[in-house]
């Protein structure tokens, strides 16, 4: 087998990246593009009149080629522009952070990264640790961090092992994985479905014309959650797979079809 790229959305200097590089080393050869500092809540964007400038640089023995620009941006380079040949896998992660509900899975870094990945042809596993409805707070406190990262790691490092050794499923665009905090490899994993969910305010008013970033956490639409989503089960204490199909249609009430098609 080829190697795997390992990118994120919390850049060079995210305490998880380390520890998943060493934790994928032993299955695959594995080489790094991410951001060259945090790039959170940005999609699938994709630099466009901006140069990018990539430097490659060293942290403990690991070669790293950080990037100016989005973790897509970082996909596209990985997988067509750094190295002379391709990647088998996209590994999107650990994100500080849960991406549960659709609202936040189709806002996240990590997973457009990981959606790069599918539009390259290469597949692709984003994944993302929390506190269930507490995502805010956990991140400032130190003695969690102390063993999380190394422990989100091995986790992370079992399922893409699961996954290189059942062949990437078929049909399947991406793998969006999410797990608690404190879960590791004896965690109970489980197949979900995205929740229906979004989200509300994201924004204060500051100072006159002046907003910043301020989001509560809460579900827009709670009741749209569902026993077998991803957030009932991170809710839970599982650790949430969930297949996606980014490539779909919806059917439409034939009295509208009849009114719209010409």
């Amino acid at each position: 087998m080829g190697y795997v790229l390992v990118t994120n959305d919390d850049g060079v200097d995210s305490p998880a990246l380390l520890p998943l590089v060493r934790a994928l080393r032993p299955l695959a050869d594995v080489r790094v593009v991410v951001p060259d500092g945090e790039r959170s809540w940005i999609g699938k964007a994709i630099s466009r009149w901006e140069e990018l400038h990539v430097k490659r640089i060293d942290r403990d023995g690991i070669e790293i080629f950080a990037v100016s620009g989005y973790p897509a941006d970082c996909t596209n380079l990985g997988v067509h522009s750094l190295f002379d040949e391709r990647p088998e896998m996209v590994v999107s992660g650990v994100n500080i952070g849960l991406n549960i509900g659709l609202g936040f899975f189709l806002s996240s870094g990590t997973v457009g990264a990981a959606m790069e990945g599918w539009i390259t042809g290469v597949p692709a596993i984003a994944l993302s640790t929390g506190q269930p409805d507490d995502d805010r707070h956990w991140k400032s406190d130190q003695a969690v961090a102390a063993t999380l990262w190394e422990r989100a790691a091995r986790l992370s490092a079992s399922i893409v092992a699961d996954v290189r050794e059942a062949g990437f499923p078929e049909g399947v665009d991406l793998l969006s994985v999410n797990f608690p905090i404190d879960a590791d490899e004896r965690s109970p994993r489980v197949v979900t479905g995205l929740a229906p969910v979004g989200y509300g305010r994201l924004f204060h008013r500051r100072d006159g014309d002046v907003f910043v970033h301020d989001f509560d956490g809460a579900f827009r639409n709670e009741r749209a959650v569902g026993e077998s989503t991803d957030v009932s089960a991170v809710r839970s204490g599982q650790v949430s797979i969930t297949p996606v199909r980014l490539a779909h249609t919806a059917p439409l009430d034939p009295a509208l079809r009849a009114r719209l098609e010409r």
